[in-house]
């Protein structure tokens, strides 16, 4: 199963949380980063339908590949 993790940090003169190298908007407080970290966290995790998907690969090829809906990542949230 993937793991996806949401990571709470410090983040121009505030708080944020990232996933990777990726940063979401920056909160005024700790606590609104990781409430909001925890609300992407539990969202990520909910079933959805299972949908046809198109994407391109990092060589510039497509694919496409049908996706399920009760195939969901492990999402946790990293204080640091």
């Amino acid at each position: 199963m993937t793991r996806i993790v949401y990571e709470v940090v410090e983040h121009e003169a505030g708080w944020t949380y990232k996933v990777g190298d990726v940063f979401t908007e920056t909160y005024a407080t700790h606590a609104e980063a990781t409430a909001a970290a925890e609300a992407a966290a539990i969202e990520h995790g909910l079933s959805g339908e299972t949908v046809p998907i198109s994407f391109e690969d990092a060589a510039g090829h497509w694919h496409d590949e049908t996706a399920a809906g009760d195939d969901r990542p492990d999402a946790v949230v990293k204080d640091s």
